[in-house]
């Protein structure tokens, strides 16, 4: 029974067109001999890939796997390329199908079947990267969802349809308008750049913490890189989309006059914290005092702030425009090392000629007291209403905070030396005066 294929729906029509297509291509090669001498290639290709691969797959493995103590550049490329291994097979297919091609078309001239054979070799190879190769959760996503999709369009050979439905699609996002089309090929093009961008910063990243120079120059020279990176990364993927770079010149000017109206404190802090980084002068690990009164070591740095750590565990996120408009004490500066002084007294009856050195000894005996720059000095600081005042400075490593008590540390040796030699430590007198009136006294 014939159906008149005019009565039926637009997409039934087209189903119905494309199987009937289908069918003849089908029935040619089924009856062809060109067809199945393409398909005896296929089956070639394909066996000498494997075999190839069951060689070459183990020496490969073993080569491209570096050494347990290896952790340079050539390491990382080496493991890199590792991961790819697994298209070894496929991509070996894929090359002898076209060295296949060229002499069927040469012999028959034809090279349909050994075409589509091709086609079916790199969706493989599709299908391998995306369930064995791909490990992000999002790029795994878009290659389940389009690139697949998309390759098994390609493998059937009948992609044209769709292509032009998506080419004729188009978006319009203000002056700028773009196909469907381009969105797929962008999705997809930008996953891989940005996958490769992120692998490419991970080890350019891994690379300039290896080097020797400052940690504010190393810290500079990773977010210079990301950013180089990433930059390159877009401007390739609005050029396969086809977004024009004019565009997105008047968008960047929009927004750099958003900046410089709306966001004028955000845009100074990033303008600081690139400040801070080429002059060095905060970084990682050093421990700062701000003129509000806030200290603590800068434990994470970020475009727009340093985050502090106080020694009671608070975090405390500092502006990068406060570092270089306030007043900063950077007690890591120049060194770790810090001078430390604690006042006491002693009684006017003390010979005081005995006491410097007496404390400067029992100081210098703490541990973590320094003889450099200068070992502890005992000064004597003036004459108090109780006694005479004295304060012995002495340098350590680290800060007075925290799991160190150099001053209260010191305190205790002074108390304990000046004990031990008798001398007393005064206390506040008072004299207290009673007058008694006269009886009938005015």
């Amino acid at each position: 029974m014939d159906i008149d294929l005019t009565t039926l729906p637009e997409p039934v029509r087209q189903a119905a067109d494309w199987a009937r297509q289908g069918w003849e291509i089908a029935r040619q090669w089924l009856l062809s001999p060109a067809a199945w001498s393409q398909f005896a290639l296929l089956l070639t290709a394909f066996a000498l890939a494997w075999l190839v691969t069951r060689r070459l797959r183990p020496a490969l493995n073993r080569a491209l796997t570096p050494e347990d103590e290896r952790s340079g550049l050539l390491a990382s490329l080496r493991l890199f390329l590792l991961i790819f291994v697994p298209l070894l097979l496929p991509v070996l297919a894929y090359l002898l199908t076209a060295v296949g091609e060229g002499l069927t078309r040469a012999l028959f001239g034809s090279g349909a079947v050994i075409a589509f054979g091709k086609r079916l070799f790199l969706f493989l190879a599709a299908r391998i990267l995306v369930r064995e190769i791909v490990t992000d959760p999002f790029l795994k996503l878009i290659g389940r969802m389009i690139l697949l999709p998309v390759m098994a369009l390609y493998a059937l050979g009948i992609p044209e349809p769709a292509t032009q439905f998506l080419s004729d699609t188009t978006i319009a996002l203000g002056n700028i308008r773009f196909s469907a089309l381009s969105v797929v090929r962008g999705l997809i093009a930008g996953s891989v750049l940005f996958w490769l961008g992120r692998w490419s910063n991970d080890q350019t990243g891994g690379y300039i913490e290896r080097q020797e120079m400052r940690p504010a120059t190393r810290q500079l020279a990773a977010k210079a890189a990301e950013v180089t990176i990433y930059g390159i990364a877009f401007l390739l993927l609005m050029n396969i989309i086809g977004v024009p770079l004019a565009s997105l010149a008047v968008l960047g000017g929009a927004i750099g006059v958003g900046l410089g109206f709306g966001l004028q404190k955000i845009a100074s802090n990033y303008i600081s914290g690139v400040i801070l980084l080429l002059e060095g002068q905060a970084t990682l690990g050093d421990f700062v005092e701000l003129d509000s009164g806030v200290s603590g070591t800068i434990v994470r740095t970020t475009a727009r702030a340093m985050i502090l750590e106080t020694f009671d565990g608070r975090w405390v996120v500092v502006p990068n425009e406060d570092f270089i408009t306030t007043r900063v004490v950077n007690y890591s500066d120049q060194g770790s090392s810090n001078r430390f002084e604690v006042p006491f007294s002693v009684s006017y009856d003390t010979d005081i000629n005995r006491v410097p050195a007496i404390i400067e000894e029992a100081v210098a005996g703490h541990p973590a007291v320094l003889d450099r720059p200068s070992p502890p000095d005992c000064e004597l600081r003036g004459f108090g209403d109780s006694g005479v005042d004295f304060a012995v400075e002495f340098w350590c490593n680290g800060h007075d905070d925290g799991p160190n008590k150099f001053t209260s540390d010191v305190g205790f040796l002074i108390w304990n030396a000046l004990k031990a030699h008798d001398i007393e430590i005064p206390y506040p007198h008072r004299v207290v005066e009673l007058r008694q009136t006269a009886p009938g006294a005015a």
